[in-house]
């Protein structure tokens, strides 16, 4: 999925104008423009779904909404079979499942993978640890706190027409690395789980190595094999927290419990989901024991 290149020198400062300018380009090329829509076309895929299919699972107590998606063909990320349409869905997921079929799983998983990627989602990755803040003049100042080995302090952001800025490196960043933070907006790190279905077609073997790929679950769909273990991953995935009420002289309500994510589980998180708070509402009082 990553693919390292050595440069020395100077080279640095030209991969990096030129990474910097392909994302640039890439960014326009995937905003939506105001024209109309295009022709249609068929094609023969290996997959069946072609509209998005909503459903829902109850897990743990929680609702989660699951949409099923048509599948992802290379070239899907520059529109090749309705690609666009579909990775932008994905891309407001808090989760992605990526089916895949166990005969040859390496393969379409490199695929997807590449699609996903070339349209600003990032797998199974957490935003580089980079501060960047513009300033009126003074020129690009890079400070890094660790040691850099991917590249130097000199870092071309003139395609962004940015000339004077602070940036501030906390990793061994690559100038891919820089080109997110700069394109934020354009980014999405997204969990990502590997259901790898038909293991009903495959030996006790060769379903060892298949547990030895990173974020992957074994599974059967015909048959509903570990389906368990596929749901349990997709709960850690989403690090999802349940709070529970206890009304006042009576026991907790063990059956509806009130779902947060774990990055946003405090009181007023909890208490904005009961009663959503808007601009109108000045002030809100919460009684407690303690």
């Amino acid at each position: 999925m990553t693919e390292f290149i050595m440069l020395t020198g100077h080279a640095y400062c030209y991969a990096g104008q030129l990474k910097a300018k392909l994302a640039k380009l890439k960014r326009e090329l995937l905003t939506p423009t105001g024209g109309g829509g295009g022709g249609g076309g068929a094609a023969a895929y290996e997959f069946t779904t072609l509209t998005t299919v909503p459903g829902q699972v109850l897990y743990n107590g929680a609702k989660i909404q699951i949409l099923d998606l048509p599948g992802i063909i290379q070239g899907a990320k520059d529109g090749k079979g309705r690609g666009r349409q579909v990775i932008a869905v994905a891309k407001t997921c808090h989760l992605i499942f990526i089916v895949l079929d166990v005969n040859k799983p390496l393969v379409d998983k490199k695929v997807i993978e590449n699609e996903l990627e070339g349209f600003g989602i990032r797998i199974n990755k957490q935003p580089p640890n980079i501060v960047f803040k513009k300033k009126d003049k003074g020129g690009i100042a890079i400070t890094s706190t660790v040691p850099l080995t991917h590249i130097d302090h000199d870092v071309s952001t003139q395609h962004y027409r940015i000339s004077s800025a602070d940036i501030s490196i906390r990793c061994d960043a690559t100038i891919d690395d820089i080109i997110d933070v700069l394109e934020a907006k354009s980014r999405a790190y997204i969990p990502v789980v590997y259901a790898l279905n038909k293991i009903d077609s495959i030996t006790i073997e060769e379903l060892d190595l298949l547990y030895r790929i990173p974020n992957a679950c074994p599974i059967s769909s015909e048959h509903g094999w570990n389906v368990d273990e596929l749901l349990e991953m997709m709960w850690d995935k989403l690090n999802l927290r349940r709070v529970y009420t206890k009304p006042k002289g009576k026991a907790p309500d063990y059956t509806a419990p009130v779902v947060l994510r774990a990055n946003a589980s405090t009181v007023e998180d909890f208490v904005c989901t009961l009663f959503p708070i808007t601009s109108c509402h000045k002030s809100a009082s919460m009684f407690t024991d303690s």
